[in-house]
């Protein structure tokens, strides 16, 4: 087998009757929203109801976590490391636990969505882990939400920014 930094297929997060509040897939294993919904609620199925913390399920590697109503899941290949896994659940769990205020439900991650895309996206990038330290990310999450000075911002971040005031000169 081939070495690879590509150890996460998706981060998914369900509500306890198993439907989707966030799903990131990072591969083409299951490419259409169908089977993508398809998988959740099997892996919902399987995982609701039992106080173990991983499962094999259709060739994946699965590590999970539940809290009071949600269900955090984290998903790699069959032959992934379970711990590396875990670090991810365990780093974004925590770091939606501090961002949250140990609120770490339902309606508090409604309200919050934009802080759980950046956790994620400073987790995981593409499949590739870049960050298991719950600190790091929580801080740079903060960052990203004051105004960040031109020369550190991403290009994405740049085009945001002109669009934003573009529009307002536009509503003037």
């Amino acid at each position: 087998m081939e070495p690879s930094l590509y150890t996460v297929k998706a981060v998914l997060i369900l509500d306890n009757d198993g439907d989707r509040l966030y799903a990131k897939y990072y591969d083409d294993t299951y490419p259409t929203v169908k089977e993508q919904k398809a998988f959740e609620k099997n892996i919902f199925n399987k995982t609701h109801r039992t106080d173990s913390e991983i499962a094999l399920l259709e060739g994946l590697t699965v590590v999970y976590k539940s809290n009071i109503d949600l269900f955090f899941y984290v998903i790699g290949s069959s032959h992934e490391n379970e711990l590396m896994l875990m670090a991810v659940l365990n780093c974004l769990f925590d770091s939606l636990s501090q961002m949250l205020r140990k609120n770490v439900e339902r309606r508090a991650l409604l309200e919050n969505m934009e802080g759980l895309f950046l956790a994620v996206d400073e987790i995981v990038d593409g499949g590739v882990i870049l960050e298991s330290d719950p600190q790091q990310v929580v801080h740079r999450v903060a960052l990203r939400g004051d105004d960040v000075p031109l020369t550190e911002q991403t290009v994405t971040q740049v085009l945001q920014s002109a669009k934003e005031q573009i529009k307002w000169s536009l509503l003037r």
